[in-house]
């Protein structure tokens, strides 16, 4: 019987040949029509071969307003759904369940031409533009911007989507005391601040079937006084989870540009590990986690149902298969073509 990363999982659809999960990573390398290319495909479909049990896309700009950079994929007009269903076809046809990042930048929008929005017009930093504060009306575009995403990744044929509260981008920025000073409903209290959230939930609902996970990443701290913590985090989560939320891949971090952060390797375990206890939902584990003992002593202590793994597939798109032979796994799923190599 296999243990730890090696063990199954079931979510809804999802039956994970493992406990390992490509984390969604930002490649800035599509054009500023956000169109999928040859590199992605080529990059994720390694890490399919690699033996992941998943890949979730990099952030994937529901609006134009909400990207990252002018090199980030898009989801925001039907042009790029034929790009994004080729590359769900390839990551499935290797064996992983293809999903997707769904986004918006918010006040970290670095692309010079957009008018950046927020909840209040606080820069992120200095080199950054002033956001305008959202108004009601901008509010309810992004909603629907959102669920706009969520009818084109199906259309896709993603298997799952994530939505991205992570990092100091806008949902994100709506959760954190520290870039959301809004007097109105969106603003103040932990069910206030967590209302827009749960809005862009109910939106994406309406067009993503119930039989089909939907995860949502946080950062479960901000890393400054004033901040989230893991406290208030398991409190928004236990707000959104009624929402049809069933899973939380779990991170830190990124609201404000001078935060202090001590990483080493599992520094953001103990943070899923209270998420989990705390709001008795399912939860994905990461940060700097590089071997196969790390990875087993999360899973294995119930610390966290998946481990979700960034600069190492990177490094080396064929971890998974690698960790198993230096392991002695026999794995059914080691593509012929590579057993003389591996």
């Amino acid at each position: 019987m296999k243990k730890g990363i090696f063990k199954e999982f079931s979510l809804k659809n999802l039956n994970l040949r493992n406990r390992v999960v490509m984390a969604p990573m930002c490649m800035y390398m599509a054009e500023n029509d956000g169109m999928v290319n040859d590199f992605h495909y080529v990059h994720y479909l390694n890490r399919a071969i690699g033996g992941v049990s998943a890949i979730i896309l990099e952030a994937t700009a529901v609006e134009a307003r909400g990207r990252i950079s002018d090199r980030d994929l898009g989801i925001w007009d039907d042009k790029h759904i034929d790009g994004l269903k080729k590359l769900a076809e390839g990551i499935k046809k290797y064996g992983a369940y293809a999903g997707i990042q769904l986004g918006h930048a918010g006040r970290k929008c670095e692309v010079k031409s957009e008018e950046i929005i927020a909840p209040s017009a606080i820069p992120f930093s200095s080199e950054y533009k002033t956001p305008i504060e959202m108004s009601k009306t901008e509010i309810e575009e992004v909603k629907i911007a959102f669920r706009e995403g969520a009818r084109r990744a199906l259309e896709a044929g993603f298997d799952f989507i994530e939505i991205h509260g992570a990092h100091g981008y806008l949902l994100s920025e709506f959760l954190s005391p520290l870039a959301n000073k809004r007097e109105d409903e969106y603003g103040g209290s932990v069910e206030n601040r967590a209302r827009f959230l749960v809005e862009v939930i109910r939106e994406i609902k309406k067009v993503w079937p119930e039989d089909k996970a939907l995860l949502l990443r946080v950062s479960s701290k901000d890393y400054v006084e004033g901040g989230n913590t893991k406290v208030e985090m398991a409190e928004i989560v236990n707000i959104v989870k009624k929402e049809g939320v069933d899973l939380i891949n779990v991170s830190t971090g990124g609201v404000v540009s001078d935060a202090v952060i001590n990483a080493y390797p599992g520094y953001q375990v103990p943070d899923a590990e209270y998420i989990k206890e705390k709001c008795n939902i399912p939860v994905m584990a990461g940060g700097l986690i590089t071997t196969t003992a790390q990875g087993t002593e999360i899973i294995e202590n119930n610390r966290a149902d998946l481990v979700f793994l960034g600069r190492v597939l990177l490094r080396d798109p064929y971890w998974v298969l690698n960790e198993a032979k230096n392991r002695n796994v026999e794995l059914d799923y080691l593509p012929s073509a590579y057993m003389r190599g591996i």
